[in-house]
């Protein structure tokens, strides 16, 4: 299947936008704020619920790569639903001192096709990370 593929440019440098998806302080702010731990180094994991309607989503992610101010990947599963794994990278491309542009590219929707779960399907995913990527442009603002 196709990845879902969502892209900013963000009016910031790529500095701050490296720092603000790679710093658990700061993701706190516009991602989930209920992270316990983040660090962008090969092997880290982290778990934590998300509460969504009437499910609760335990969220597990394992850094896979890290390119410094270029990309992390992180393997990014839901034990509880569905054995295989999302692979989801944040990349960050320098276009000017003060334009960036940040792309989420997530690999894996169709593994959860078989769950019946609305918050699995392709147009929800797209949509989660239209609105995190929405939520990173106006933290960086």
């Amino acid at each position: 299947m196709k990845p879902i593929v969502v892209t900013k440019v963000i009016n910031t440098s790529i500095d701050k936008v490296w720092e603000a998806i790679t710093t658990h302080s700061l993701m706190l702010e516009w991602f989930f704020d209920n992270i316990p731990a983040f660090e962008p180094i090969v092997g880290f994991t982290t778990e934590f619920n998300v509460q969504s309607e009437e499910r609760n989503f335990l969220h597990v992610w394992k850094v896979v790569s890290v390119v410094e101010k270029e990309k992390i990947v992180c393997e990014w599963k839901y034990p509880e639903y569905v054995d295989e794994s999302l692979l989801v990278t944040f990349e960050v491309k320098y276009l000017s001192e003060e334009k960036t542009q940040f792309s989420v590219i997530a690999l894996g929707i169709e593994h959860f096709s078989n769950t019946n779960i609305s918050q699995f399907t392709r147009e929800s995913c797209k949509g989660g990370w239209e609105y995190f990527s929405n939520q990173l442009q106006q933290f960086l603002l």
